[in-house]
């Protein structure tokens, strides 16, 4: 079993530079996960102070829980799929809608080791950031099969740095 927590001392860097960023501009922050399963959150809130910064997470792991906590409409889902663009930049949207933040991430993906198709392999990963009212940036990863935990931290990773560009 991985343990959700195995997260890097760059990241970890990362995470604090972001957060202090936000600190300085007086942003708050929401994050919406799926294939992550709240692992970014979980990196943010266990730098001390976070609390300051972080307005709250969305773990919406199933396509209901997309639709009821964020407002993704489920011909959405069913039309493009739950690892898509158009998921990924609703899921943002619907975070901002539904929290105080100024500044909000969406991740999901594919982590594996199952569930991919030619279509959508393991380590496919949409991420999409934005700031209220303005328009969401998106980025598509390929991974690779290149294992579950190191899929989830990379997408982390990612979604740090997607974040860091928008404060």
């Amino acid at each position: 079993m991985i343990d959700p927590l195995m997260i890097d001392q760059r990241i970890i860097a990362d995470a604090t530079a972001l957060l202090e960023a936000c600190r300085q501009r007086g942003i708050l922050l929401a994050t919406a996960e799926s294939c992550t399963g709240g692992l970014l959150a979980a990196t943010l809130t266990a730098i001390p102070g976070s609390s300051d910064v972080v307005d709250r997470a969305f773990v919406t792991y199933s396509n209901a829980a997309k639709s009821e906590m964020l407002g993704v409409p489920v011909w959405l889902i069913e039309r493009h799929g739950a690892v898509s663009e158009d998921v990924a930049r609703a899921m943002v949207g619907g975070a901002l809608t539904h929290s105080r933040a100024t500044l909000a991430v969406a991740v999901t993906g594919i982590a594996g080791p199952s569930g991919g198709t030619a279509e959508k392999p393991v380590g496919l990963v949409h991420l999409a950031a934005a700031v209220r009212d303005a328009p969401v940036s998106h980025e598509r990863l390929l991974l690779g099969d290149i294992g579950r935990g190191e899929i989830r931290r990379e997408s982390v990773r990612r979604a740090l740095a997607l974040l860091a560009s928008l404060v």
